[in-house]
């Protein structure tokens, strides 16, 4: 979802963790934190004046963010360097987003983080999207979503969701160690998702209405 001490992957819905608590859920539940998850992982170590310089936020409102993954454990300041702004890496807590057990406000709290991080990702997707016509072919060919309707039992739901969990982790080594990218490699984001439609009223399952 660090570096990032541990890959996107490990910080994200994807992997089970233990339940996080109401607070640590609610540490996650801001736009730019998720922001500046994406930028530690990606650069490994930033300023909040670097942050702020490349998300075109103000310096404050960066220190502060980063205070609050820093206070909940998803960020960590770097010892040993000089000056008086210390650079941030994240950690390697996991950012799991799960709200088992937590009871209805810690859904809420879960339902929350979620939606920052979903609201996150399809921006970031549609920026990408947007600048695809400028990529070269052998890269636009690879780029690309899909989505399909299936009626599926919850083992075979189960199945299903392991297996893309497998695809999209299988190069997570890579952001961990820079040594193990091949020549030519760009940084990738691979997103998947499922869900399952609401029940019916009589307790079926049907088609929804759109949008739910």
């Amino acid at each position: 979802m660090p570096k990032q001490s541990a890959s996107t992957a490990t910080r994200e819905q994807s992997r089970s963790a233990a339940a996080p608590n109401r607070t640590s859920l609610r540490a996650l539940a801001h736009p730019l934190r998720w922001q500046l998850i994406d930028l530690l992982d990606s650069t490994g170590q930033a300023t909040a004046t670097q942050c702020a310089e490349t998300l075109g936020e103000t310096v404050p409102s960066c220190a502060y963010h980063l205070g609050i993954l820093g206070k909940y454990g998803y960020a960590r300041q770097v010892a040993g360097h000089p000056g008086r702004e210390k650079p941030w890496e994240l950690t390697e807590i996991p950012q799991n987003l799960s709200s088992a057990g937590a009871g209805p406000a810690g859904s809420q709290e879960a339902e929350a983080a979620v939606d920052a991080f979903l609201d996150h990702e399809l921006t970031k997707l549609k920026n990408r999207f947007r600048q695809l016509a400028h990529e070269p072919a052998e890269w636009r060919e690879g780029s690309g979503v899909i989505g399909e309707t299936a009626w599926l039992t919850a083992a075979e739901l189960s199945a299903t969701w392991a297996a893309m969990k497998d695809l999209v982790l299988k190069f997570a080594d890579r952001d961990r160690d820079p040594s193990r990218r091949p020549a030519g490699a760009r940084e990738v984001r691979l997103f998947a998702a499922s869900s399952v439609a609401p029940r019916r009223a009589d307790g079926g399952s049907s088609p929804t209405a759109p949008g739910s």
